[in-house]
């Protein structure tokens, strides 16, 4: 049964880790991409510092083959259209060498947090293999079926953290004391990545509610001003 992953290992355990020592500010967001020998994850997002501060680190990180500024969207972030190394090791290669797909994968200070969908639980054994092979430590927060995401998924931290900032900013308000932008740049994630996670949460909230023993509508108390 297919199954979505998710996990985390050190700054310093993935490229790009060296960002977090000189600028403790940054967080990279990864493009959701299938890994191919081509091109792995080849658009990346930084925000939280000056594009000459980053590219200055981006030169001598040797985590890229070369690197190409695509967008400059100030507040909101550097986009970057990045040629990774085919012969990098450690997480990068682990996951090139797996049948994984990547879903995600963001950084911050000093950690990594990857979501990851693997075929089956065998492939997630190898999975975890390769990155002893690789010399990688990955610390697995998460699995569920992808069989029951619609009904039974929980509320991810992610979902959690995202609901709870728009309830504390007003975004549920009417009128609405917050925007996704506002909320988004709080995160240091993008708008499209925080209307994901509002939604997905909202679903799960919704499905602890009407599938798992909460009253039905019949039953539940109502009051013309809800």
């Amino acid at each position: 049964m297919a199954t979505l992953v998710e996990f985390t290992v050190s700054a310093d355990e993935f490229p790009l880790g060296e960002l977090f020592a000189a600028l403790p500010g940054v967080s990279v967001e990864l493009e959701r991409i299938v890994p191919t020998d081509e091109s792995l994850f080849p658009y990346v997002w930084i925000r939280g510092a000056d594009r000459a501060d980053v590219e200055s680190i981006l030169e001598t990180s040797g985590a890229t083959s070369e690197f190409t500024l695509v967008d400059d969207l100030r507040d909101r972030g550097l986009l970057y259209r990045a040629q990774w190394d085919p012969e990098l090791d450690g997480l990068v290669g682990a996951i090139a060498d797996s049948n994984a797909t990547l879903l995600s994968g963001t950084g911050k200070r000093d950690q990594w947090t990857f979501g990851l969908r693997v075929d089956d639980h065998a492939e997630l054994g190898a999975f975890q293999q390769r990155c002893r092979d690789h010399g990688v430590r990955i610390s697995v927060a998460r699995l569920q079926p992808l069989a029951y995401t619609d009904a039974d998924e929980s509320i991810t931290p992610a979902q959690f953290e995202a609901l709870e900032l728009a309830f504390q900013r007003g975004y549920f308000d009417d009128p609405r004391r917050a925007t996704l932008a506002e909320l988004a740049s709080e995160l240091h994630i993008t708008r499209q990545s925080l209307a994901g996670r509002l939604r997905r949460g909202h679903r799960n909230l919704l499905a602890g509610v009407f599938d798992h023993g909460g009253q039905t509508l019949e039953s539940a108390p109502s009051s013309i001003n809800d």
